[in-house]
């Protein structure tokens, strides 16, 4: 199907007419009933997101001297993010447009750190767990880097002992998961701290999901164990901004043991009749309603609001997993933060995933083991006891269609 461009052009009111009809075949996230992509924490936050964000929606991060606000805000995420995650002085950082962003970052340091410091023997690679994020295959695509996933172990956690076997002379990173999103789980990251301390590598901390979630649940007493710049292995991680930060999309950070490692992310570009031109990322123009956004909402929730944002979620993942029990379902693993998967050895994963999407639910699955998925926000305090309903509903109707009859369904 082709689309040309209007000759003339539409009046606002149409138009926002027609987004608004759109819109209406997209999932009711508002009323709760999406559990990946968006993390709704309350009309207010998203409030302080959008105010923020058009505030500063014409402003370019690229130039840190015409936007000296940007720059400032920018300093002052990073400076909250690396005080957040124990880093020590002078460590460095920068916001980027996501996840996939800060993990591509973090790879091109470590692979021009390696080849800086002449410990590059052959192709690079990375020694990462089975459930680790695609973006680092993507990233090692880009860069023509071997990506090595290593199984996990029966807990469903990174395998320090395998993936250590698998580390050579050609390693430029091993990575952990802080947690990972197929099971919500928190690699070891200690033990895999040590792993690296004797093979001399680069650990990256994939905190994308828990970086804004993991410091604020463990304040509030989750028994984390520690998984970021803590642990002194550890010179490099990604946390998601517009995850478990709550701040409006794209905004993530790439944070560094030092100054000296971030020097290596850097593009300082000259040959060419512009000037010269240095990015601290690969983007060029950096939205400046992202950072404004990331900037207000931080200081709008502060670590009092955040402590009560997770700790909401965290006892919302305690009630649905308290409920799937009842039902007969398997838990994978032991999350502890805002994501879960499980499983019922009765029931097909996939058949009650398409079941709950009749009844207006979308959510994520996974693959292996086959489980239902589940990303949880604030707002899923007001309707868990609808989901629970809603699967048990969809196992009965499962049930009566294995065996023709119709079951009256009451969840308690």
């Amino acid at each position: 199907m082709s689309f040309k461009m209007p000759e003339q052009g539409s009046d606002w009111e149409t138009l926002s007419k027609d987004m608004l009809a759109r819109g209406g075949g997209d999932v009711k996230w508002r009323d709760g009933k999406t559990a990946v992509y968006v993390f709704n924490a309350g009309p207010d936050v998203a409030r302080v997101q959008k105010e923020a964000y058009t505030m500063y929606m014409s402003e370019n991060g690229l130039g840190p001297l015409a936007f000296p606000s940007l720059a400032k805000m920018e300093d002052e995420v990073i400076s909250m993010a690396l005080d957040l995650l124990h880093a020590p002085e002078g460590a460095a950082g920068n916001i980027t447009s996501g996840g996939t962003d800060s993990i591509t970052m973090a790879i091109k340091t470590a692979r021009d750190y390696a080849r800086a410091e002449g410990t590059l023997k052959g192709q690079a690679n990375i020694v990462a767990p089975w459930s680790a994020h695609p973006a680092f295959d993507k990233a090692c695509k880009m860069m023509d880097i071997e990506m090595r996933r290593v199984p996990c172990g029966a807990d469903y956690m990174a395998d320090p002992k395998a993936m250590g076997a698998r580390i050579d002379a050609s390693t430029i990173m091993m990575v952990g998961s802080a947690p990972c999103f197929p099971y919500g789980l928190m690699d070891p990251i200690k033990e895999l701290g040590k792993i690296a301390d004797a093979h001399g590598a680069w650990l990256h901390v994939d905190a994308c999901v828990g970086g804004y979630f993991a410091p604020f649940a463990k304040m509030n007493g989750v028994p984390l164990d520690a998984f970021d710049f803590e642990v002194s292995a550890v010179k490099s991680i990604s946390a998601d901004l517009h995850k478990y930060g709550y701040t409006a999309k794209g905004a993530s950070t790439v944070l560094f043991r030092s100054a000296e490692l971030q020097a290596h992310m850097i593009f300082d570009c000259a040959d060419w009749p512009g000037g010269r031109m240095i990015t601290p990322t690969l983007a060029g123009t950096r939205p400046g309603g992202a950072i404004a956004a990331a900037w207000a909402v931080m200081n709008y929730l502060g670590v009092k609001g955040y402590r009560e944002k997770q700790g909401i979620v965290c006892a919302v993942r305690a009630h649905i997993e308290a409920g799937v029990k009842k039902m007969g379902f398997k838990i994978v693993g032991e999350p502890q933060l805002g994501l879960i998967a499980f499983y019922h050895p009765d029931y097909d994963a996939f058949a009650l995933w398409g079941k709950m999407m009749e009844r207006g639910w979308f959510t994520s699955v996974t693959s292996e083991p086959k489980s239902l998925h589940l990303m949880l926000s604030p707002f899923h305090a007001a309707v868990q006891d609808q989901y629970l309903a809603d699967l048990q509903a969809s196992m009965a109707e499962i049930d009566a269609g294995n065996a023709g009859e119709v079951k009256e369904v009451r969840y308690s």
